[in-house]
Formats: C-alpha cells, sequence, structure tokens
C-alpha cells in the first residue's frame, strides 16, 4: 500500500495489475475501508486486463480526515439544517480527481459500492473529461423517494460509537448479517474475521458520521446524472435492506443509455456468488469505454 497527496488530505491506496493497462478506480461505501473490496475480487477485476486501484475515503481506513471539525448534528442535518455538514459527496469527487492527479492518471474506469456509488455518480457530474465508464453498485441519486432502508437496517446506521474493540467487533458482525445477501449468506467465521479486519485496521466512528453528512447534506444527483455521457452499468440487489432497489432502478433511469443489472437474492454486500456476474458487467461497460 502507498499514500498519495489529493485534496488537501493524505489518502491510502493500492493497486493490482499491469500499471500500464487501462486504469480501474474502485470507491468505497459509508465508513468502509479498501479491504472491504475483496483481494481475489480485485485480482479478478486485474485479471481482465485493468490496473485496479483501491483507496481509503477520506475519514476511513488509513487515510486523512477532519477529526478537528468534529461530529456532526445528525438530527439537526436530517432536520433540514446543514449548517454542521462538514464537507459534501462532491468534496469526496474532488478527493478522487486528486488521486488520479497524483499517480498521473488523466482517466479511469470508475466503480463505486453504495456510498461510493453516490461519489462516482458526483464524480461524472463534476469530471465529465476523466472518466471512461460509470459503475454504480447498490446505491442511489440522493432523491429521498427511493432507496429507503428498512427499519433494521436503518438501526444499523444509527448506532452509537462502540466503547470498545470486542463490541465493535461484534457490533459489525451483526450489521452485516443484517444488510448482506439472504441468498448469499456468509459463514459467522467469515463475518468475524471481516470484522475483525476492519476494527483492527482502522476504527473511526466520527468519520463515518461525518460521511454519512455528506451524504445527507448534498444534492440529489438526478438532473446531473441526464448529462452523464460515458457508458454505464448499474447493479443492485433486489433484497437489498440498507439502499432499496428503487434506488437503483432510479440511477439507471437518470443515465441515458445505462445498463441496469439486478441479482436476485443478494443483499447490501459483495457475495462472492455473485462476482463473475458483477466482474462481467464492470468489463463489458469498460470495454464500451
Amino acid at each position: 500500500m502507498a499514500t498519495a497527496h489529493s485534496n488537501g488530505l493524505e489518502l491510502e491506496y493500492e493497486d493490482f495489475g499491469d500499471p500500464g493497462a487501462p486504469p480501474l478506480l474502485l470507491i468505497m461505501g459509508l465508513g468502509a475501508q479498501l479491504i472491504d473490496w475483496p483481494l481475489e475480487f480485485c485480482e479478478q477485476l486485474a485479471g481482465r486486463g485493468y490496473r485496479v486501484i483501491r483507496f481509503d475515503n477520506r475519514d476511513a481506513g488509513l487515510s486523512g480526515g477532519l477529526d478537528e471539525l468534529g461530529v456532526p448534528d445528525m438530527g439537526a442535518i436530517l432536520g433540514g439544517d446543514l449548517g454542521s455538514v462538514p464537507y459534501r459527496l462532491s468534496d469526496m469527487a474532488a478527493d478522487v480527481a486528486g488521486l488520479l492527479d497524483a499517480l498521473e492518471i488523466q482517466r479511469a474506469h470508475i466503480v463505486g459500492c453504495s456510498l461510493g456509488g453516490m461519489v462516482a455518480q458526483q464524480f461524472a457530474i463534476d469530471f465529465p473529461g476523466r472518466i471512461s465508464s460509470l459503475t454504480s453498485i447498490m446505491s442511489t441519486t440522493g432523491d429521498r423517494t427511493v432507496g429507503l432502508h428498512t427499519p433494521e437496517a436503518g438501526a444499523v446506521l444509527g448506532r452509537p460509537p462502540a466503547p470498545s474493540r470486542e463490541i465493535a467487533i461484534a457490533n459489525g458482525v451483526l450489521s452485516s448479517r443484517i444488510v448482506g445477501s439472504p441468498a448469499f449468506p456468509a459463514s459467522d467465521e467469515e463475518l468475524l474475521r471481516r470484522a475483525t479486519a476492519k476494527v483492527d485496521r482502522a476504527y473511526r466512528p466520527a468519520g463515518t458520521a461525518r460521511q454519512y453528512a455528506a451524504v445527507a447534506g448534498s444534492p440529489d444527483r438526478t438532473v446531473g446524472l441526464r448529462d452523464v455521457k460515458v457508458p454505464s452499468v448499474v447493479i443492485h440487489g433486489a433484497e437489498d435492506p440498507l439502499i432499496n432497489v428503487s434506488g437503483g432502478r432510479a440511477t439507471a433511469a437518470a443515465i441515458p443509455g445505462a445498463e441496469l443489472v439486478v441479482i436476485p437474492g443478494m443483499g447490501h454486500d459483495l457475495p462472492r456468488e455473485a462476482w463473475d456476474q458483477i466482474v462481467d458487467a464492470i468489463d463489458r461497460t469498460a470495454r464500451r469505454g
């Protein structure tokens, strides 16, 4: 892994594959880290002929953050008072542009998952000359009438910071079980392994709260997405409890010519059983680009 200076922050990143191959940048979701893109998944993409880059967003993993801004008032933000929003998705999209600058990459295929899909969409809107293709996975447009979560999944978002490592890990396991794919459930051992790896690498609940505020404080992207010209695919789980599939359908409807791939039985995760279908969709869209 390495560190790049981007948009006033230090971003931790890692790349796979031929350095001279077409670059494909992966953007992860809320509070997630680059290790949430499974290593074998990245290697599978690299095997299709891409230079695959995964990185920690601002305020997550080992990347720089804005702890000096404190914890936003989510009650006020969700009530319409945006005064405590520390930054917006457009700032996170600018981080992506800065990372590409640091890596001397002019254009890349952009793949985003959940919040990362929102950042990828914003990047396509803000930096149209720097994107070759767009893949938005289990994400939504910012339209507050689509992509709604179930009460159980919403409780995952509202959980307070854990007071200990053990509780943080247990919460991670439970959260993954709640939002995961009902048709492709991961074993308890695998969920424990993932949660432990994430907590031991970095546990940053205040950063996650600031990212959540960025989502809540950013405008609807529907109109902007109508101007996206690059080949695009929208991938969503039919059983996603955290961002309902209506969010994916709305995203595909907003982007001219976008392909929609709805995977039966998939929730809000990247189950191994769906990797071939997801990688195929990313690859054929990138080749169109």
